[in-house]
Formats: C-alpha cells, sequence, structure tokens
C-alpha cells in the first residue's frame, strides 16, 4: 500500500464524514428554526447521523502527523505563503480545528439531550429552547464548515483561493447528508422500526432536499468556474486547470454528469420522489457524486499526471459506508428512533403534499 495515497485518502474520509455529521446537525437546526412538521417524524433519524460529529477528532487523528508530506504551506515558504502565514500555520490550525469539532460537538450535545429528555416529560419548553439555540447555530455552522473546508481541502494548493469554496463544499456535503438520511429512513421504515404514517410524502420531501441541492450545487461550483475563466488571474486558473488537462478531464467531465446531470434526471419526476426503490437507488447516486468530488479536489494535489485508483481509495468508501452502519444500528438500540415527546409529531406524521 502506498503511504502518501493511505494519507491524502485520509483526508478524504474525515471531510466526508464531517460534512455528513455537521449537515445532519444542519437539517435538525432548520427544522426547529423552520417550524417545519413533515421532518419531525424522521429527526431522531437526523439526530442519530448527526453524532458522527463525536467521532471527528478520531479521524482527524491520522491526518495531523503527516501534514508535512500532504500541505505545502507548513514547510515551503515564497512571497504569497508568507504573506498567508499568519493564518496557515500549524498552531492556528490545531487551534481552529479543536475549536471548530468542539463547537460542533456541544451543539450536538444540547440538541440531542433536550430531544430525548422531551421523550419523557413531554416538556414543550425543550422545543423552545432549540429553536432559539437554531438562530445561533446557523451562522456558527455557516462559518465553521467554510473554516474546515479551506483549512483541509483548499490549503492543499495554497497559492490558490476562491472566495466559492466553501459554500461549494457545504452543497456537496448536504446532498451527501441528505443521501444518508434517506436510505437509513427508508431502510428503517420499509422494516417496521420507525412509526408508522411515515408514507412516500415524507420519501419525496427528502428527495426534493436531494434535488434542491444538486442544483445548488451545480450553481456554486459553475459560478466558481466562471468566475475564475472571466478573471483569468495567474493565481486563480492553474487550479482549474490541473483538472481538464490528461485523463483528469474525464474524471471532470464524469463528476458533472454524476452530481447534476444524472440528479436531475433521476429526481425531476414526482413519482420517483414517492418509490422507495428509486429513492434508495438515486440516494447511493448522490453520495458516491459527492465522493468522487472530494477526489477530484483531493487527488490532482498528488497525481497531477492523472488519476489511478488503488484499494486505498476504495478503503476510503468502505470505511465510511461501514462507520454509518455500524453508527446508525448501534444508535437505534440505545434511542427511540421517533421523537415521541415533539409536539409536532403528529402534525409531522399527517403531513400530505
Amino acid at each position: 500500500m502506498d503511504p502518501l495515497r493511505a494519507k491524502y485518502s485520509s483526508i478524504m474520509l474525515f471531510m466526508f464524514l464531517a460534512g455528513v455529521g455537521v449537515c445532519s446537525l444542519f437539517m435538525v437546526a432548520i427544522e426547529y428554526l423552520a417550524g417545519a412538521v413533515w421532518s419531525t417524524p424522521l429527526r431522531r433519524v437526523f439526530e442519530i447521523l448527526a453524532s458522527t460529529v463525536l467521532f471527528l477528532p478520531l479521524f482527524a487523528l491520522p491526518i495531523l502527523p503527516f501534514m508535512q508530506d500532504l500541505y505545502l504551506w507548513t514547510h515551503e515558504t515564497d512571497e504569497i505563503l508568507a504573506r498567508k502565514a499568519a493564518y496557515l500555520n500549524q498552531p492556528f490550525f490545531l487551534i481552529r480545528l479543536a475549536l471548530i469539532l468542539g463547537i460542533w460537538i456541544l451543539f450536538y450535545k444540547l440538541y440531542s439531550s433536550r430531544s430525548l429528555k422531551q421523550d419523557t416529560t413531554g416538556d414543550q419548553q425543550m422545543t423552545h429552547k432549540n429553536v432559539k439555540m437554531s438562530a445561533l447555530f446557523i451562522p456558527v455552522f455557516g462559518i465553521s464548515i467554510t473554516a474546515l473546508a479551506i483549512d483541509f481541502l483548499m490549503s492543499l494548493e495554497p497559492h490558490w483561493f476562491s472566495t466559492m469554496f466553501g459554500v461549494n463544499f457545504f452543497a456537496g456535503s448536504l446532498v451527501a447528508a441528505l443521501g444518508v438520511l434517506t436510505i437509513a429512513v427508508i431502510l428503517l421504515n420499509e422494516n417496521g422500526y420507525l412509526i408508522k404514517g411515515i408514507i412516500g410524502d415524507h420519501y419525496y420531501s427528502l428527495g426534493f432536499g436531494m434535488f434542491a441541492g444538486c442544483v445548488f450545487w451545480t450553481y456554486t461550483a459553475f459560478s466558481q468556474g466562471m468566475l475564475i475563466w472571466y478573471a483569468n488571474l495567474p493565481e486563480e486558473t492553474p487550479w482549474f486547470l490541473h483538472r481538464w488537462e490528461g485523463s483528469w478531464k474525464v474524471i471532470t467531465i464524469a463528476l458533472i454528469l454524476v452530481h447534476f446531470i444524472g440528479p436531475l434526471f433521476g429526481l425531476i419526476q414526482r413519482k420517483n420522489k414517492r418509490n422507495p426503490h428509486r429513492m434508495l437507488f438515486m440516494a447511493a447516486w448522490v453520495i458516491f457524486a459527492h465522493m468522487l468530488d472530494l477526489y477530484w479536489i483531493v487527488v490532482p494535489v498528488f497525481q497531477p499526471k492523472g488519476p489511478t485508483l488503488a484499494l486505498t481509495e476504495f478503503g476510503f468508501i468502505a470505511i465510511a459506508v461501514g462507520f454509518l452502519i455500524v453508527l446508525v444500528t448501534q444508535q437505534a438500540k440505545k434511542k427511540n428512533l421517533v421523537a415521541i415527546g415533539d409536539p409536532k409529531l403528529q402534525r409531522g406524521l399527517a403531513f400530505r403534499l
């Protein structure tokens, strides 16, 4: 096994799980803040997947000892990097990482503890507290997920920058999180583990979220590329040129097809979003699309001549999928899979389009 492959695959694994975990928490916050009812019967599954954030320090550990091998800014200096040194330095990097993960874990603990307490007490104050907390979490989430994307992904090529990078990573992560949530909800519901009353209309809402997320990702990706192409600045264009040369051009075109064209036609029809089997397929599709996006961002830095697949890349997929399966199954044994104390539950079960 190539040690360098294992190192950069660790970045892809960490960022995939970080995106899925914190975007699941984002979905919880959005439900509270918007007063949504369709997702209330599903929210406990969202909370279970949000518990991924508890394990992110563990997945970050394999990266930290090898930062010298992965990040140019840790050991190279030139005029551009010197101007960025106040931000791109290892002590501040570690402080930011600890702060971001600590904040995410704290918010998860507060959301989860109040939601579980409400199961036994029925206290509506728990809902009111989570609504107020969501107003704080949303801007914190936006800043923190952007910072994490800049630190672990954009700084792999530290001479390059894009103001659209953070929102593009958020869009891709949100789609992947919705894909994982969809698979978990459908499999649990179709096997009788969730409450009766979850129907095709709930699946439709998840499918609409994936569809909208893919369109949003395409908008941010196109905007980023168009602005860099139009400006044609020497410090910006090389990042895209590397991914438009040689066999990387094939991956770039494939990414457009997989992340936009496929979901566009697969999810645009109403009947597809209500069909559990088609939804499972499309959910797996968008998860793969996000993994391909991460591959397209990370691997050209280390394989500039073109992509070559090895077991480590498949290992990244296997570990991510295996971890999420174990997480859901183990958490499902310990918690109610439905927020039975939430005052919106019955309205959520009665939800119809």
